[in-house]
């Protein structure tokens, strides 16, 4: 009986945009969010045979202004422990298709919160660097 050969699991990593964050440079950043993945904090798990959908993606919601924060991580291990235990890794036109249709409500966005480079952005300037790609 032959033993079947599992499928070898995603890395939960984005080297490009952790060398972006700790470099500081929003131009590397842009780079890595139009080429590579992210992680992205979910609330359950996702399923491989549908896109995750909006719903299942983990935001923040400010205390002070009561609008929402996304978090997104260079990689998984970089998340929080209080954050929910579920990471997807998501591309640049997902990211681009959730702040279309979410950014309103959306104050800002945080790369790596925790460390160990963390940098800010609001949607609008994430949006403009991904509006090059997809246009």
């Amino acid at each position: 009986m032959a033993k079947s050969k599992k499928k070898p699991q995603p890395e939960f990593r984005s080297q490009a945009l952790a060398e972006a964050l700790e470099k500081q440079d929003m131009a590397a950043v842009a780079f890595a969010l139009r080429n590579d993945r992210m992680v992205v904090p979910l609330m359950k798990p996702g399923q491989r045979d549908k896109p995750t959908d909006a719903g299942e993606v983990w935001t923040f919601r400010q205390p002070e202004t009561g609008k929402l924060a996304l978090l997104l991580f260079s990689d998984a291990k970089n998340k929080p422990a209080s954050l929910p235990p579920f990471v997807g890794l998501h591309d640049g036109l997902w990211l681009h298709t959730f702040l279309r249709t979410h950014g309103s409500a959306i104050e800002t966005i945080f790369f790596d919160i925790a460390g160990p480079h963390p940098m800010q952005a609001t949607p609008d300037e994430v949006l403009r660097v991904l509006d090059l790609e997809i246009e």
